[in-house]
């Protein structure tokens, strides 16, 4: 793409922000949600002098079902990430390398972003050091230019975020990236696009054979692609907790409701009607000593006396409800609900069982990830200057598991099936490679052992030939 004026970039933004603001409104709510900050404790408390004098209490319990299931869906991908092969050993050493030790944690942010966002983003770069680098980027950051195409392809990418400059005032920053640059732009936050845009010269280049060094506004890259990477969330890019919210708040009313019930029933309320005496601390003085009260009589239709007002709480319905909910969250939420009656000695058939819906959720979720990651491997296989023409991506889900079953499993195999295939689904074996090179230089040592004849201190030298002296 060509390079963008002052007043096209204007306008990209102001086309595009507006919408982009909608996105950023619910990734806020899931990322507040996710944080266990839910509604609940944002309702204002009612004021009217007119409500029930009973109700006292104001508990705000905010429950984080969301973040469980987003960090279930997180840990069941990506504890163990994927692994990549293009078919030669040599280079995908090289690619284990270049992803480094943040691997698994950069995927695992990616999932969650895209879980609160319905799409994650990573952006890789090529360091001053001249090393391949890659991050997880804040979804909210990045708004995406699209064809129109059926292909939908990628065409650009503007990535807004905050600055704080050295004299302490805040800039809104733009960075619009296509396949061949990058051009930054900024204006003061409290400023229009309009009125306050101007270009930004962040950028530091290094002139060859020179000693001089160079700020820029434009920074070129050879990548041949846009170097940010979307990860959606599932074929509609939508929120996992758009299936869950409405459950969620109705789960915090009821239960928060329920502990408000039971502070505001220690709380006892007296009805006093013709009261003889003169205030309300002698009236609590004679019932602490006396255990009566007196008031004024003036016949048998007169309703003087003391009476009292509780509270009966629904105790059965609001459990059924609670546990209807809880159910439904779950369900709806295609999760493992983490309840000790629902574990125990399962089979593996019934774990397997159990996993059913989460395992429905992170294949939805794998199928969008692997174009991704394929691009990832492409990218550093373009820094390595390696031909990758197929990748074979390896996935592994963590899960409960029956290891007593595995292995009985494992050991009727023997015979039936090879050393290696047994060791790879072993419950105790991690590195199948490693287990079979020590079992086999374990059982190489066993038969030495067994074929050496033991030494017997008392055996003298013979001669063979039989001669005498």
């Amino acid at each position: 793409m060509n390079r963008l004026d002052l007043e096209l970039i204007k306008k990209l933004i102001k086309d595009h922000t507006l919408r982009h603001a909608d996105m950023i409104t619910k990734s806020m709510i899931a990322e507040r949600y996710y944080a266990n900050k839910n509604d609940i404790l944002f309702i204002e408390k009612k004021t009217d002098e007119a409500e029930n004098p009973l109700r006292n209490a104001d508990n705000r319990i905010s429950s984080k079902f969301h973040g469980l299931l987003v960090n279930q869906k997180a840990s069941y991908m990506f504890t163990a990430p994927p692994l990549f092969d293009i078919k030669n050993e040599d280079a995908n050493k090289s690619i284990s390398e270049v992803l480094g030790d943040d691997y698994a944690k950069t995927c695992k942010d990616v999932c969650i972003n895209a879980a609160n966002s319905g799409v994650g983003w990573l952006h890789y770069w090529i360091d001053k050091n001249k090393e391949f680098q890659y991050a997880a980027v804040d979804s909210k950051q990045i708004i995406p230019i699209w064809s129109k195409s059926l292909k939908r392809e990628l065409l650009g990418v503007l990535r807004v975020y905050e600055d704080l400059s050295e004299n302490g005032q805040t800039y809104d920053v733009y960075e619009y990236w296509n396949n061949t640059e990058c051009q930054a732009f900024r204006k003061l936050t409290s400023s229009t696009v309009d009125a306050g845009l101007e270009a930004y010269t962040m950028f530091t280049s290094f002139i060859v054979d020179t000693e001089i060094t160079e700020q820029s506004d434009t920074f070129q890259h050879d990548f041949g692609a846009i170097p940010f990477i979307p990860f959606f969330n599932n074929n509609i890019s939508t929120s996992d907790l758009d299936d869950v919210k409405p459950l969620i708040d109705v789960y915090d009313k009821v239960f928060s409701g329920f502990v408000n019930d039971l502070e505001d029933i220690q709380e006892i309320i007296f009805i006093l009607t013709n009261y003889e005496g003169e205030s309300l601390g002698e009236f609590l003085g004679q019932l602490k000593k006396y255990k009566t009260v007196k008031v004024e009589n003036n016949g048998e239709s007169d309703k003087s006396g003391l009476q009292t007002l509780t509270i009966d709480i629904p105790i059965e319905a609001r459990d059924k409800l609670l546990t209807t909910t809880r159910k439904a969250i779950f369900e709806q939420g295609q999760g493992v609900d983490p309840q000790p009656d629902k574990f125990g000695d399962a089979s593996g058939v019934a774990l397997k069982y159990l996993y059913s819906l989460l395992e429905l959720k992170a294949g939805l979720a794998e199928t969008e990830f692997r174009s991704g990651f394929g691009d990832l491997v492409r990218a550093i296989c373009k820094y390595l200057k390696v031909e990758c023409k197929t990748i074979i991506q390896t996935w592994t889900r963590t899960a409960i598991t029956n290891d007593k079953e595995q292995a009985d499993i494992c050991n009727s195999s023997v015979g039936l099936l090879s050393n290696k295939t047994i060791y790879a689904h072993h419950p105790l074996v991690e590195d199948p490679e490693l287990e079979l090179k020590e079992k086999s230089e374990e059982d190489s040592k066993a038969r030495e052992a067994y074929s050496t004849p033991p030494k017997d201190n008392n055996d003298k030298s013979t001669n063979v030939g039989g001669g005498s002296e």
